[in-house]
């Protein structure tokens, strides 16, 4: 990804994170993550396709798809994604700017078009 395009972002994911409220189990889409597997993933960026859901996260050099679950509420008509680690990444090399990790909405169970929201904190990537 370019780097202008990549800052961006993460200049957006700053101003989300600034707007968001997370107390007592509830992020800012207000959908509870109590109860809900592995642990709850800060994300760099996400972005949403008609079809597709894609998050940039950190990473320790290891991690992939199979190591976070998406999970999606339903809160109105709207979707809201709630990412979760599984699996630790116990890798030594991170890259710069995390990984891009991509889900269809096939997979999410949601039908093309559907309006999503993401229940993450945002994080700003380490460099």
């Amino acid at each position: 990804m370019p780097r202008a395009v990549f800052k961006s972002i993460a200049m957006i994911a700053a101003a989300a994170a600034g707007l968001s409220a997370c107390a007592g189990g509830l992020n800012g889409s207000g959908v509870s993550t109590v109860g809900m597997p592995g642990e709850l993933e800060p994300i760099h960026a996400a972005a949403f396709t008609k079809d597709s859901a894609v998050f940039w996260v950190s990473s320790n050099g290891c991690t992939r798809k199979e190591d976070l679950i998406p999970i999606v509420s339903i809160k109105g008509a709207d979707a809201v994604i709630t990412l979760r680690r599984i699996d630790e990444d116990t890798c030594k090399d991170p890259p710069a700017h995390g990984v891009e990790l991509k889900w269809s909405f096939e997979e999410l169970g949601l039908p093309p078009g559907s309006p999503v929201s993401v229940n993450n904190p945002y994080q700003l990537p380490q460099t």
